[in-house]
Parts: structure tokens; sequence; C-alpha cells
């Protein structure tokens, strides 16, 4: 199992451990715009064919 991290002691530590919680934040939240992006593109080559 994950063991939770213990508390940022030293300012720097805090800084690292904010912005790396953006990051990940960061991350998910464009993977998800792509997620959503590619709903919009063109059916594949195969979908075509069925439109008889």
């Amino acid at each position: 199992m994950e063991q939770k991290p213990s508390p940022p002691k030293t300012p720097k530590d805090h800084r690292e451990a904010r912005l790396k919680a953006a990051l990940k934040a960061n991350l998910s939240r464009r993977k998800a715009q792509a997620r959503a992006r590619t709903g919009d593109t063109p059916p594949a080559e195969g979908a075509e064919k069925n439109k008889g």
C-alpha cells in the first residue's frame, strides 16, 4: 500500500509539494481536455463504408 507522505519540513519542501500537486492537477485537466477533443474528430474509415 502507498503511505501518505509526511508534511513538508522546510519552506523549500513545502513549495515542492505544492508545485507537485499543481502539476498533477494540471496534467489531469489537460488529459481530460484531450479526451474531449477526440470526440470532435471525423469518424474512422470503417464507419464511412457503412453509409451505403
